[in-house]
């Protein structure tokens, strides 16, 4: 097959190491511009609203649902053993330490990481960011820095309310519905759940997982080719490696979270 010549094998790689590497320097320069991009938080504002406020309803009947489930799963296992009154301890431990931060950052990704992918890909193809450099303003740090921060400040927020919303689910379904005692389930969940080691390590992944997605939705709407195509090729890759990297990022944010 002439495409495994060496040849087209090396532009092949050497096309990659140069998007790796054009991605690092974004990435880089996007860090850098945190400062900038505060100075002007008006531009910071209008992104946390326009991706956190969007993405609110959708994030909070996600959480509501999840919270009924874990609550039926959870006491259908407890009530083997006779642990139904902590039904309120697991539905917290599930939803604050792993299932808030990841479901929060793949509805987060399917939402507002394909709106930035497409509206930052159709700045591209109607040649408004080429506009901008024209007019000696840097696209770098008038579109993607106030998005791509706004993006990282919402998504601790959004996972902070699907959690809540998943507790008052799984109370709902638990006490209300059931009948596990009232003061049992809040008891076990504030006498166990640890602010610091539970509820601090779904904060650091909502982060993490903000960053990565945010990024990845950036990138790509800001290498997408110029064409229609292109721009929905581009929203259907930030979907795709925002979720596998959310995936990726959650088992090793957890080895090293339960290592130490």
């Amino acid at each position: 097959m002439s495409w495994w010549r060496p040849s087209h094998l090396g532009y092949a790689v050497r096309s990659k190491l140069a998007d790796i590497g054009m991605g690092a320097r974004l990435f880089a320069r996007l860090v850098a511009l945190f400062g900038p991009a505060m100075r002007r938080f008006g531009l910071v504002r209008d992104q946390v609203h326009f991706l956190g406020n969007y993405s609110l309803s959708i994030i909070t009947m996600s959480g509501l649902f999840v919270g009924f489930v874990l609550a039926l799963q959870g006491y259908n296992v407890l009530q083997l053993y006779g642990s139904a009154n902590s039904l309120g301890l697991v539905v917290t431990l599930g939803l604050v330490r792993e299932l808030g931060p990841v479901i929060t950052a793949l509805l987060f990704a399917g939402r507002a990481g394909t709106s930035l992918t497409a509206e930052i890909g159709l700045m591209r193809a109607g040649e408004q960011l080429s506009a901008m450099e024209m007019m000696a303003v840097d696209p770098v740090q008038r579109i993607l820095a106030p998005r791509f921060w706004g993006g990282v400040i919402a998504m601790p927020l959004l996972a902070a309310v699907f959690s809540a919303v998943g507790v008052i689910g799984g109370w709902l379904v638990g006490v209300v519905l059931i009948g596990v005692d009232g003061g049992a389930f809040w008891g076990q969940m504030q006498s166990s759940v640890d602010v610091w080691k539970d509820v601090g390590n779904g904060v650091v992944k909502s982060v993490v997982f903000g960053v990565a997605v945010t990024f990845i939705a950036v990138l790509q709407g800001y290498m997408a080719k110029p064409t229609p195509e292109g721009v929905s090729r581009a929203t259907t890759r930030t979907v795709v490696m925002a979720s596998l990297t959310v995936l990726g990022l959650d088992f090793v944010l957890t080895a090293l979270m339960f290592s130490i």
